[in-house]
């Protein structure tokens, strides 16, 4: 009896310490999870005493930013704030810094997560011509990735997707959702178009020969696509085509097309081509040639997302900084441009940082937070929700305890997206604290 009692006791106590292991062991990996998203704004907030830096050039010392309901109703110096009535809860900012929520263009953020793993690559469709692939519904907000982006004040993703001639369309997110849909700040809003590289001259081999005929047959494709489309509206029809019905807000201004392409000849050839066939907005990707271009680039309209800083000079006679001043000499060119950090999607958390580089070599530094906030928001078409902070727009920013712009002093103690207070814990975060407390074992 006494045996039983005893078998019974121990097989307890084991029991209890495996759940108590397990509850602990949870309790540790629960650090390294992605945070759950903030709730609902409930309670007015005033961030004060910081420089408050508006994102389109503008610089207010000692300001107060005030919002409600997730919208702005102040930003401005704090002498003229007031509360008329209402109960402010109040975050002492002196000596920090307000920005808007970063912006990176061009992501394909929540589409990978680890490139060598298969199952968790989401950002390119078979064929070549997918205008009705929607990259959002593939957009994970569970990413590891996704905080990391945050700590930095990255708030905000262009989700994009890959691969083909026309790869889909890409929506902008901002990056503190339970699902894609609650992520959605503008769907749809463009369709991409990688633009086939034109073939050097002079190359007479078999390869480069199937090349030009593969090269000729996409664009002759695509044409005729473009040229379907641009009627579909009109025709009767008794089903929906998918692919032409994705297309037709080319055509009257809703959508604009993003046209990956660095070469300056094949800009000129890509923004012809689309204008021939009736397409209205149109933003150059990549564009590093875009200075080479820069009048046919104003005389059109056409802004770019610049995705070069971090690189190598394309050339071998150009200058080894010319990636690095990029920036400043678009902006004295008078083109409409934003930033984009393409090196890898790990390192998106850096894209700051690239803005703070053009700094150093020539771009002024409020136009470089502009070219990573204001502008990518007027180039990706949200510029009346987000990427600077004036009264009306969604309150998503950030107080910094130094310069954004600068690795060195970049230290976010507050991200606010659409007025609700982030959780800024990452797993990086988590895995320094745990090592740093095993190596740091009895000192």
């Amino acid at each position: 009896m006494n045996l039983i009692y005893n078998s019974v006791e121990t097989t307890y106590k084991m029991r209890k310490a495996a759940l108590l292991f397990a509850a602990l062991l949870t309790g540790a990996t629960a650090w390294a999870q992605v945070p759950v998203p903030a709730a609902k704004q409930t309670k007015a907030v005033a961030v004060t005493g910081a420089t408050l830096h508006v994102g389109n050039g503008q610089v207010v010392e000692k300001a107060t930013v005030a919002f409600e309901n997730g919208k702005i109703t102040y930003a401005g110096p704090a002498s003229g704030f007031k509360a008329a009535g209402t109960a402010y809860e109040t975050i002492n900012a002196a000596g920090k810094h307000i920005y808007p929520g970063l912006i990176q263009p061009n992501s394909q953020i929540g589409l990978v997560e680890i490139e060598s793993v298969r199952a968790t690559l989401d950002q390119q469709e078979v064929g070549l011509l997918n205008p009705n692939v929607r990259s959002v519904v593939a957009y994970n907000t569970d990413s590891d990735i996704v905080p990391t982006l945050r700590n930095n004040g990255v708030l905000l993703a262009q989700v994009t997707p890959v691969g083909g001639l026309i790869s889909g369309s890409s929506s902008v997110v901002q990056l503190d959702a339970w699902n894609w849909e609650d992520a959605v700040v503008k769907a749809d809003g463009g369709l991409h178009l990688r633009w086939p590289a034109m073939l050097q001259s002079g190359d007479t081999s078999p390869a480069a020969a199937q090349r030009k005929q593969a090269r000729q047959q996409g664009l002759q494709e695509l044409e005729t696509l473009l040229a379907d489309a641009s009627v579909y509206k009109q025709q009767a029809r008794e089903k929906e085509n998918l692919k032409l019905a994705s297309l037709t807000g080319l055509f009257d201004g809703s959508k604009k097309l993003f046209l990956h392409v660095n070469y300056g000849k094949e800009m000129v050839e890509a923004v012809r081509f689309a204008q021939k066939a009736g397409i209205k907005n149109m933003v150059i990707v990549g564009g590093a040639d875009a200075l080479v271009v820069s009048d046919f680039l104003k005389e059109n309209n056409i802004p770019v997302i610049y995705s070069g800083v971090h690189a190598l000079p394309a050339r071998a006679g150009d200058d080894v900084y010319l990636p690095y001043k990029m920036p400043g000499l678009l902006h004295q060119a008078g083109i409409l441009f934003c930033l984009d950090y393409d090196a890898s999607l790990h390192g998106t958390r850096n894209l700051p940082f690239i803005a703070g580089t053009a700094v150093a070599f020539g771009l002024p530094k409020e136009q470089a937070l502009a070219s990573v906030s204001y502008n990518a928001a007027k180039i990706l078409g949200v510029e009346d929700k987000v990427g600077s902070i004036e009264v009306g727009k969604e309150a998503t920013l950030v107080v910094s305890e130094g310069d954004l712009l600068d690795m060195r002093t970049n230290k976010v103690s507050h991200a606010f997206i659409q007025g609700r207070q982030l959780n800024l814990t990452d797993k990086q975060q988590y895995l320094y604290q745990k090592f740093n407390g095993k190596y740091n074992q009895g000192e």
